[in-house]
């Protein structure tokens, strides 16, 4: 199964992302959305899993969307939830990826059976952070993560 994840869009979907994103059975957008059209053209792609982030928080359209989800990936329990401080309190036994955004930074780090993805930021630019998404393929026994920039 081929899966995209893309956070922290602040309101910009790139033609690198779409493009990126295409071809995935599921996508997951991991917060600080900016504006509902993104989530309608990530919807016309694949099936969509989303939580709001902290900038959405106090945007009437976003009211409906949850602060974190758990959901299942191909036998891969999933926990998604856009800051990575609230992870500890939703984390349960048995998650075996946890999805996060928020600090722009992209992240894979496997702890022990456990992969936490951060895919960086696909918005505007920040600082000197790169522009990124991630991709995985995901099987019933294995994960393969990786970063995909979205600039030069």
């Amino acid at each position: 199964m081929k899966v995209g994840v893309i956070s922290d869009t602040h309101g910009v979907l790139r033609a690198e992302a779409l493009a990126a994103l295409a071809g995935c059975e599921r996508i997951i957008h991991a917060g600080d959305i900016g504006k509902p059209q993104i989530l309608d053209q990530l919807a016309a792609i694949a099936v969509l899993h989303v939580v709001r982030g902290n900038n959405d928080l106090q945007a009437a359209w976003a009211g409906h969307l949850a602060d974190h989800q758990r959901f299942d990936l191909n036998g891969w329990p999933t926990l998604l939830v856009h800051d990575m401080a609230d992870v500890p309190a939703l984390l349960e036994t048995g998650t075996r990826l946890v999805i996060t955004g928020h600090s722009h930074k992209p992240c894979v780090e496997w702890r022990g059976e456990r992969l936490y993805l951060n895919p960086g930021s696909a918005g505007p630019r920040r600082f000197k952070l790169p522009v990124t998404l991630a991709l995985l393929e995901v099987h019933e026994h294995t994960i393969e993560p990786r970063l995909v920039s979205l600039l030069e």
